[in-house]
């Protein structure tokens, strides 16, 4: 079990779609749900999601699933709430194409939302799915649901404002066919969002490629010799425009390069991070460097700052640490705490209308 403590008073039952490591359903674990199953097709996720949720991971395509299937997952005398972040990449501005199939898992998301019927839906993904394909996707999606007679909400959610140490915008689709439905009001104003240093600062110090004996997550990628002056170079907040000429990268020297100035930064430690990304843990990936350290934020920092509790296990202790596979699984999560901001709302619509 994690650090925070779980109510066993369960509000409702829990079928999680796309769940991944677990983000998503860990945050209604912690509001006191019974997380029936997780599902997903990455096996890489089954150890993390079934050791912290206490549910069976189910390995399998959502396009294959059918509504029969799903509901004999639920709890049946509780409540069934059906959640999912069906994969952002398709929609994310760093995907330029648009042509990814994975879109096409919007439409299976809302097909086994009619045939299973939940009484919730929550839905959690990129605020540009709202503008993709001049924003059609997502009016089917919603149309469908309300043809169904379900009441729709959706709003742009700043992870901030509901504790998670990141700058992380998301969008949050909440469906109930209960009645009208809206995500909880911001828990935290600007004046107190949490920062790096409230989130990581006291974890122990690491060198470049180091790793601390207590916690095989808080480790740190190496970094070349060039890579290293660059870090000792940098500073909390600054860019690579600040450097000497002979360490700036031969991409940024051109016009096409000149404007991603977040690339080889440090993190400020009295702000919230940037974006965590499935590449976090490389500093020439963005502003993911350590505030004072030489060296990229560690896979537990990463994942403490997407809300993770700090003991949050990612992989059997046996099993070796690999940085691609374990960035993918942080970065695509749910931050847990947005995930118990979504998960508290829908406690307190079930009880409105128990």
């Amino acid at each position: 079990m994690t650090e925070q403590s779980v109510t066993h008073v369960y509000a409702g039952s829990v079928v999680d779609l796309f769940c991944g490591a677990g983000g998503l359903s860990h945050g209604f674990l912690l509001e006191g749900f019974e997380i029936a199953a997780g599902i997903d097709t990455d096996e890489d996720c089954r150890y993390a999601f079934e050791h912290n949720n206490e549910a069976p991971f189910i390995q399998k395509d959502v396009a294959s699933l059918d509504g029969e299937t799903l509901n004999e997952l639920f709890k049946p005398d509780l409540p069934s709430v059906l959640v999912g972040c069906a994969p952002c990449q398709p929609f994310s501005i760093y995907n330029q194409k648009n042509a990814d199939p994975q879109w096409e898992l919007l439409g299976e998301f809302a097909r086994i939302i009619i045939e299973t019927k939940p009484l919730v839906v929550s839905m959690e993904n990129v605020p540009r799915l709202m503008r993709f394909r001049e924003g059609k996707v997502f009016e089917s999606f919603v149309e469908t649901l309300e043809r169904a007679g379900y009441h729709v909400d959706s709003q742009t959610a700043f992870a901030p404002d509901y504790g998670v140490p990141q700058q992380r915008s998301r969008l949050v689709l909440l469906a109930s066919s209960l009645g009208e439905i809206e995500l909880e009001q911001p828990t935290h104003d600007p004046s107190r969002h949490e920062t790096v240093s409230q989130a990581i600062k006291n974890l122990p110090k690491l060198d470049a490629g180091g790793v601390d004996p207590e916690d095989a997550l808080h480790r740190s990628s190496r970094l070349s010799p060039l890579n290293l002056k660059r870090i000792q170079a940098a500073t909390a907040g600054g860019s690579w425009r600040d450097w000497e000429d002979e360490l700036v990268a031969d991409c940024h020297k051109v016009a096409t390069g000149r404007g991603y100035a977040s690339v080889y930064g440090r993190m400020e430690w009295e702000a919230p991070s940037p974006t965590i990304t499935t590449q976090f843990f490389g500093f020439g990936n963005g502003r993911f460097g350590h505030p004072e350290q030489d060296r990229a934020i560690s896979l537990r920092e990463g994942a403490i700052l997407q809300s993770f509790p700090s003991d949050y296990a990612f992989v059997k202790p046996e099993d070796p640490v690999q940085f691609k596979k374990l960035g993918r699984m942080i970065g695509n999560a749910v931050p847990v705490l947005l995930a118990r901001a979504i998960a508290r709302t829908i406690k307190q619509h079930l009880k409105e209308f128990a």
